[in-house]
């Protein structure tokens, strides 16, 4: 898979002479779902730029697969859905022009992925006028349309209500199901015991944890992810 894996050595990240990140050393592999955790300010988001190619490290390198360019064949969800004054299909099919689909195969595509995503009777919506959870499924099948390698989700669900967080989960495992990498931070420990293969546990812009979900969730290795887990339980 073309940008796979990710790997990240020695990788700091500095904002107006803040720390973000330090001594990021991470491999992201193919086909797994890997979510990342972390409190706030821990480097979540950061993280995920970085490794999307958004930011560019201040030290240390990054390479997707054997290149040191972001590869195209990848696409990225933010916490706050951006979409355009557009209906829910144009805004599909925009990012499927740019991204230099034929015009011969929008069509098919938008369809496709507007029926999987619940979305086909709200296709020449408003994007914009739609509620939260429906803003953000069309955000989710915008991005699941390019049919990328990797899919990076920035906290999809924070603002979202259980029945709509749930509706994007189900979505989330689709688009892997059909041989996409998932890359996801949340901050809701429940929603990442469901959906984790692996974790990454990160903690003042450290990297504490990179582990199995099950090794993570039944038997941490560091006193800061028992700690965190801990106050999960309180």
């Amino acid at each position: 898979m073309d940008g796979l894996p990710i790997t990240l050595q020695g990788v700091d990240v500095e904002r107006n002479g803040v720390a973000l990140m330090r001594g990021i050393d991470l491999v992201v592999a193919a086909r797994e779902r890997t979510i990342v955790i972390g409190p706030n300010g821990s480097g979540k988001s950061t993280l995920l730029r970085v490794l999307h190619g958004l930011v560019a490290p201040t030290a240390g390198t990054v390479r997707w697969g054997d290149a040191r360019a972001a590869p195209r064949d990848q696409a990225m969800v933010f916490q706050r859905p951006v979409l355009l004054r557009r209906s829910v299909s144009a805004n599909v099919r925009y990012a499927l022009r740019l991204a230099g689909v034929p015009s011969r195969e929008r069509a098919a595509r938008i369809r496709a992925v507007l029926d999987a995503s619940g979305l086909a009777a709200l296709a020449q919506r408003p994007a914009r006028r739609l509620s939260g959870g429906e803003q953000q499924r069309v955000a989710l099948a915008r991005a699941a349309a390019l049919e990328p390698s990797v899919l990076f989700l920035d906290e999809p669900t924070a603002s979202l209500d259980p029945a709509a967080s749930r509706a994007i989960e189900e979505r989330v495992r689709a688009i892997h199901a059909a041989g996409t990498t998932i890359v996801m931070s949340t901050h809701n420990l429940a929603q990442a015991r469901r959906l984790a293969e692996r974790v990454i546990f990160l903690q003042a812009g450290r990297l504490i944890e990179a582990t199995s979900a099950d090794e993570f969730f039944n038997a941490p290795r560091s006193a800061e992810a028992a700690a965190f887990l801990e106050g999960e339980r309180v």
